[in-house]
């Protein structure tokens, strides 16, 4: 039960045609059911909502995937989210995968390049820099054990390779949703908005790869709306967008927007519609400023836009 009422009796027009919208593609798509990763947060615990809605509880898997540098607080909220709606729910900790393929040797060679007195202990994140609409600088920030802080700039290989390392983490949660889905004969769903599906928020082959997505056209604000009229726990509408890859706690706008995420909800459908800079006063922005945030979402578009493409196929 979800706030006194039972999954799929609240939610309005909007959650109605996402889930029968789920329940069609799986249908089209010759599936079952549906499984997704269920990390607790406000994205794919509305997915879960919906799919429950659409297909029926019986009928979803969410499975919980820790690993060392989250710990399990996330795993924890996802088990009352699946309990709640009444979902089958996995718990598959990656950890042991990951130190297999040797993503936290490659994370921590790299974080080397940069602190070369870096150990394992230490926790650590990745910040940009602020928006110019142009180059966009990465620095590392590290805490040692006695809970001091310091940030050096990441050079691009060293970036490279943290990046690399730390997307292991993306695709083998992605390994395990399709093993799951090919043993069920259910279709993966995945959990990205629309920030994050048009802005290259996602790794390829990790996050980024789905049979179906039903958030991919809303934009964060409506995704919390949603939560609520679904009555999903206040924790999970209350709790902070975070990367979910590194030890330290950080949130989305520092490691990849530039901007809150209400802001760039603005910036975007603004942006989309023509809408001039001067519109945006409400935002904090001057007009200059919203110039540059314009640019960094087609800069974003651009840069991204290979993560979108499907394989090319050459003809012979």
């Amino acid at each position: 039960m979800i706030g006194g009422s039972s999954p799929g009796s609240e939610g309005g027009p909007l959650a109605d045609r996402l889930a029968e919208g789920i329940a069609a593609a799986v249908r089209d798509l010759g599936r079952r059911g549906a499984v997704l990763g269920l990390s607790g947060g406000v994205d794919s615990s509305v997915t879960a909502a919906l799919c429950a809605r659409g297909l029926g509880p019986e009928r979803v898997l969410a499975l919980l995937m820790p690993e060392r540098d989250i710990g399990d607080d996330s795993a924890r909220l996802a088990a009352r989210v699946a309990a709640a709606l009444g979902i089958a729910a996995e718990r598959e900790p990656i950890t042991d995968a990951l130190e297999a393929l040797g993503c936290y040797r490659a994370r921590d060679e790299a974080i080397r390049a940069v602190f070369p007195d870096y150990t394992p202990e230490w926790r650590h994140k990745v910040v940009r820099s602020a928006p110019t609409g142009g180059v966009t600088v990465f620095s590392l920030e590290v805490e040692r054990p006695d809970g001091a802080r310091e940030r050096r700039r990441l050079p691009s290989a060293a970036y490279r390779a943290l990046i690399a390392a730390t997307n292991l983490k993306q695709r083998v949660r992605k390994l395990v949703e399709y093993t799951w889905a090919d043993r069920l004969g259910y279709a993966v769903v995945g959990t990205a908005n629309r920030l994050e599906h048009d802005q290259g928020f996602f790794v390829k082959g990790g996050d980024g790869l789905a049979d179906v997505k039903p958030l991919a056209r809303l934009l964060k604000g409506e995704v919390y709306a949603l939560a609520a009229a679904l009555g999903l726990p206040d924790e999970v509408s209350a709790a902070a967008p975070t990367t979910g890859t590194f030890s330290l706690e950080q949130t989305q706008d520092e490691f990849y927007f530039g901007y809150p995420l209400p802001v760039m909800d603005r910036l975007i459908e603004a942006h989309d519609a023509g809408a001039p800079a001067a519109a945006l006063a409400d935002t904090g922005l001057d007009p200059a400023q919203v110039e540059v945030a314009y640019r960094e979402i087609e800069r974003r578009r651009a840069a991204t836009r290979y993560l979108h493409a499907p394989a090319v196929v050459i003809d012979p």
